[in-house]
């Protein structure tokens, strides 16, 4: 494709989204952007969530994992299926019953001051971390697909991407976010579905045939019972469980969207029905992921080294330019229906947790806001100029493992407050928070050495989670003191 047509593709794009905020955010105040007033249609909003849960990296990465590990990762999508049941039953009334804004409010409520300031900044530093990881590999797909034509410098092309996302997000906030997630969602699997029609077009199959050709293909195997497998079923199984309660459930980011419905009902139906949708988007991807493998064979192409290019290849290089142009749409959406969501749980997580905006003056909130809102923007675009400057993949991603480790207190703190009464020594929990992390990352970095050639895999939050609930535990509170 021709940078002309890259640009021009981009900026119909753009056109949409902004389109879609200007009807969105008409006499919008604070509530629209923290709640969206609790009005969103829950079918509009399990749609949508479809396209923020498949990130970019998802988008390009799981059709070619097929060629590693065939199925298997369906075994992880399973246990998805369970957490998101779990954050249905458990954690939708709850944060319905309480009214919250943000989520961590019930950690003010259950523990106190110290949990609730903790809770909220580890989700700060996790999101703001992850957030402009995804942001990051958008911005080279849009420096590749066309700044790089022109000599364009990579810091010009982030503070496009970022200044165009704050443009759609900054009135109308979550209500906004619920809109736009349905048009990026709507282009995502577009770009699945077209590129599977042609691969089926290419190859003379019929959709009998494209289905037996997936079902008989030995790339579709899903289950893996090996124990000593990284993807033993159980290991797996597992981890879609816990992994989707901890950064899903207890994240902002995802649970403001569920919390701008009315209610309490909607909001659990929303959630179930989103988990259908979601797996059976991730079921596409895998079918596609078999698919291009047997075009490639077919038509005597080389899969690259990495069968994270395998896609992208196909689609831009081979699949012509119609399939060419629904896929740069399909990547683009998938990065930005997570950054811009992101973006606007940071701010209303902020606004609410830290500052306490709602309380303050009327007159003041939304300009308290809109400050909030740029910060964070400009805190994104410095953290993605120093992800580029680093320019090593395996610090960055070590510097986003380790983001991941901030969910491990989180899921702590929530299931001591859930599943005990006790009472702790609220002033010290962010110690046994700042602590647990730190622990599990030493333990990570030296479980070969220390036991006997040992990884730990998705369990070490579970680990993370065990080690705070022990220190909670340690911190009960004198009987007197609860009295």
């Amino acid at each position: 494709m021709t940078p002309l047509l890259v640009f021009s593709i981009i900026a119909g794009y753009f056109a949409l989204l902004l389109g879609i905020s200007y009807f969105t955010s008409r006499k919008a105040d604070n509530a629209t952007f923290f709640t969206a007033n609790r009005e969103s249609p829950w079918f509009l909003v399990a749609f949508g969530m479809v396209g923020a849960t498949l990130s970019g990296v998802t988008f390009i990465s799981v059709p070619g994992e097929v060629g590693n590990s065939n199925w298997t990762y369906l075994q992880f999508v399973m246990g998805n299926m369970v957490g998101y049941a779990v954050i249905a039953l458990v954690l939708i009334p709850l944060f319905y019953k309480l009214k919250l804004v943000s989520i961590y409010e019930y950690l003010n409520n259950r523990f106190g001051r110290s949990s609730y300031l903790t809770g909220s900044s580890f989700f700060l530093i996790s999101q703001t971390i992850g957030a402009s990881f995804r942001l990051f590999l958008a911005a080279l797909v849009l420096q590749i697909a066309f700044f790089d034509a022109f000599g364009i410098p990579f810091y010009v092309t982030v503070f496009t991407t970022i200044l165009l996302i704050w443009l759609y997000t900054f009135r109308g906030g979550i209500k906004t976010i619920v809109w736009t997630d349905t048009l990026q969602t709507t282009f995502l699997l577009l770009a699945v579905i077209i590129s599977m029609f042609i691969v089926v077009d290419h190859l003379d199959l019929t959709i009998p045939g494209l289905v037996n050709t997936v079902a008989e293909s030995d790339m579709s195997n899903i289950f893996e019972w090996d124990w000593r497998s990284d993807r033993n079923f159980f290991k797996t199984f597992l981890a879609g469980i816990f992994i989707t309660i901890a950064m899903n459930g207890l994240d902002q980011n995802v649970m403001q969207k569920n919390l701008t419905i009315k209610k309490t009902s909607d909001a659990q139906k929303n959630i179930f029905w989103f988990s259908i949708t979601f797996f059976f988007s991730t079921v596409l991807f895998l079918a596609l992921g078999v698919l291009l493998y047997k075009f490639a064979l077919d038509q005597g192409i080389s899969v690259p080294e990495s069968t994270d290019d395998l896609y992208p290849m196909l689609a831009l290089n081979h699949f012509g330019t119609v399939a060419g142009i629904v896929f740069l749409l399909g990547i683009v959406a998938a990065a930005f229906s997570s950054a811009d969501s992101a973006l606007t749980a940071l701010t209303t997580s902020f606004c609410v947790d830290i500052l306490d905006v709602p309380k303050r003056k009327v007159e003041g909130q939304k300009r308290t806001r809109l400050l909030v809102h740029i910060g964070f923007t400009i805190i994104m675009f410095c953290v993605i100029i120093i992800f580029s400057q680093i320019n090593d993949s395996s610090v960055v991603n070590a510097v986003f493992k380790v983001a991941g480790f901030t969910y491990g207190p989180l899921l702590g703190l929530f299931a001591f407050g859930l599943l005990s009464k006790r009472q702790v020594k609220d002033k010290l929990v962010p110690v046994v928070c700042i602590l647990s992390p730190i622990i599990c990352v030493l333990l990570d970095v030296n479980s070969t050495a220390w036991f006997n050639g040992y990884k730990f895999g998705f369990e070490i939050l579970l680990v993370n989670a065990a080690i705070t609930c022990f220190g909670l535990f340690l911190l009960k509170r004198p009987k007197e003191a609860n009295n």
